[in-house]
C-alpha cells in the first residue's frame, strides 16, 4: 500500500499506519517494547532525520536490530540505520519503503 503525507506532517510511521488502517503490531507506542521494529529503505536518496533517541537506540540494540557501529554512523555521519521503531520514526521529505521486520513480542 502506498501512503502519501504532507511534508509538514510530523506523524510516526505507526500513527500513519493506524490512520490508513494498515495493521502494524505494537504493544506500547513509546519505544519501550520493540514490537513495532520496521525495515526502512529510502527510495529518494539519502534519508533525513536519522536521529535516534536514546530509548530507540537501546531497544533496537536489545532486540538485535542495530549494532554499535550503526549507532555511531547515525550520530556522527547522519547515516540512517536500516531498522527503526515505527512508533518513533517520522519520515520527512523523502520517499521510503517500510516493511514490518518482526520485532520482539513480550510474554
Amino acid at each position: 500500500m502506498t501512503v502519501f503525507t504532507e511534508d509538514e506532517q510530523s506523524s510516526s510511521v505507526l500513527a500513519l499506519a493506524e490512520a490508513h488502517r494498515i495493521p502494524l503490531p505494537h504493544d506500547c507506542r513509546a519505544g519501550d517494547c520493540g514490537v513495532c521494529a520496521i525495515d526502512v529503505l529510502t527510495l529518494s536518496g539519502r534519508m533525513l532525520g536519522s536521529c535516534l533517541s536514546e530509548k530507540e537506540k537501546h531497544r533496537l540494540f536489545a532486540i538485535g536490530k542495530i549494532t554499535p557501529e550503526e549507532i555511531y554512523r547515525a550520530e556522527a555521519s547522519d547515516v540512517a540505520p536500516r531498522y527503526r521503531l515505527a512508533c518513533q520514526f517520522i519520515p520527512r521529505y523523502e520517499d521510503v519503503l517500510v516493511r514490518f521486520s518482526g520485532g520482539i513480542r513480550r510474554a
